[in-house]
C-alpha cells in the first residue's frame, strides 16, 4: 500500500514538472519582449539603462536556463513573481480571482453530477422505457456542443427571450445560474455515458438475478446493488474531467464577463503577462493532479479487492 501511494505521488509530481516546463517553453517562445512592450513607449521616457534595470528587476535579462531555474525555485517557495501590467504580486491577483472560479467550478460539477444521475436513472426505469433512446442520445449531443456557444444560447433563450434570468446587473446568485449550467451540461455528458454503460454491464452480473429472486424490485436492485458497483469507473472519469471543467469555467467567465481566473487569463494573454500566465497554468495543473491523486488514493478504500491485490503484491 505504501509503495502504491508513493508511486502515485511520484507520478503526480512528474506531471506537475512537465506542465511547468512545457508552459515555460511555450511562453518564452512568444514573439516580442513583454517588458519592452510595456516600458519602451515614448510616454515613459525611459533610457536604455533604465530599461535594462527594469528587465533585471523582472529577471528577464538572464539566459533561458537561468530564468527557468529561477522561476521554478520561486514557484517551489510560493513566489509567483509580479504582474508586469498590474504591478502587483501575482499571488495577490490569483487570491482575488480564484474564489469565484472555484465557486463556479464546484457548483458546476455538482449540477453535472445531478444531471448525469438523472439521465441514468430515467433510462433504467420501466415507466420511461420509451424515452430511453432519446435520453441516451443526450450525452453525445451535450459533449459535442462548444462551451462558448452554449453560454451564448443560454443567454439568448433564458435572458433575452424568456426573461427568466437577468444578465445585466444580476444579483450575486442570479449571475451564477447560467454560467453554472454552461459549465455543467458538457461535463454531465461523459459522466452519464459512463453511468449508462456500467449500469447495463452490472445488470448482467450473477448477483442481480439472485437479488430479484429475493423479491427486490428493479428500482431496489438499482439503488442497493447496482449503484455502488458503478461508482469506481464514474469516479475515475470525474477526476479526469476536472481539467476540462476548469477550462470550461475559464471560457464561461469570459462569455459572461465574470471576475475570475478566466478574465485574468484573457487580460494576461492580451498583454503577454508571462508571470500571470505561468502561475495560472501551474495552479490549474496542480488542481487537476490533486483531484486525480485523491481519486487514485481512494480506490483501495472503495474497492477492497484492489486493496487485497496491493497487499498481495507488496
Amino acid at each position: 500500500m505504501t509503495k502504491y501511494i508513493l508511486s502515485r505521488i511520484g507520478q503526480s509530481l512528474l506531471v506537475l514538472w512537465a506542465a511547468f516546463t512545457i508552459s515555460f517553453v511555450l511562453l518564452q517562445s512568444m514573439p516580442g519582449d513583454a517588458v519592452l512592450i510595456k516600458f519602451q513607449s515614448p510616454d515613459y521616457g525611459l533610457s536604455p539603462e533604465q530599461l535594462a534595470d527594469i528587465r533585471a528587476a523582472y529577471g528577464a535579462d538572464g539566459s533561458v536556463f537561468q530564468q527557468y531555474f529561477h522561476t521554478i525555485w520561486n514557484f517551489l517557495t510560493g513566489d509567483f513573481g509580479y504582474s508586469l501590467q498590474a504591478g502587483v504580486a501575482v499571488s495577490t491577483q490569483i487570491a482575488a480571482n480564484l474564489p469565484s472560479t472555484l465557486l463556479l467550478a464546484g457548483f458546476g460539477f455538482l449540477v453535472a453530477a445531478i444531471l448525469a444521475v438523472l439521465i441514468a436513472i430515467l433510462s433504467n426505469l420501466s415507466g420511461f422505457a420509451w424515452l430511453r433512446g432519446v435520453i441516451q442520445s443526450l450525452p453525445s449531443l451535450f459533449i459535442s456542443v462548444p462551451t462558448f456557444w452554449l453560454g451564448i444560447m443560454f443567454i439568448q433563450i433564458f435572458s433575452f427571450r424568456l426573461r427568466l434570468v437577468p444578465v445585466i446587473n444580476p444579483g450575486p446568485w442570479e449571475g451564477l445560474v447560467l454560467p453554472i449550467l454552461t459549465v455543467a451540461v458538457p461535463i454531465s455528458a461523459p459522466l452519464a455515458q459512463i453511468l449508462l454503460k456500467n449500469i447495463d454491464e452490472v445488470l448482467t452480473r450473477p448477483f442481480v438475478p439472485v437479488a430479484r429472486a429475493k423479491g427486490l424490485s428493479h428500482r431496489q436492485v438499482l439503488w442497493r446493488h447496482v449503484a455502488k458497483n458503478t461508482l469506481l469507473p464514474v469516479l475515475t472519469v470525474a477526476g479526469l474531467l476536472f481539467g476540462e471543467l476548469i477550462a470550461g469555467a475559464v471560457i464561461t467567465e469570459t462569455v459572461f464577463g465574470l471576475n475570475g481566473i478566466g478574465g485574468l487569463t484573457k487580460h494576461a494573454v492580451d498583454s503577454q503577462d508571462v508571470a500571470v500566465l505561468q502561475a495560472i497554468v501551474v495552479i490549474a495543473a496542480t488542481a487537476f493532479v490533486t483531484i486525480n491523486l485523491v481519486v487514485d488514493l481512494l480506490y483501495p478504500i472503495l474497492d477492497p479487492r484492489l486493496k487485497a491485490k496491493l497487499g498481495a503484491t507488496r
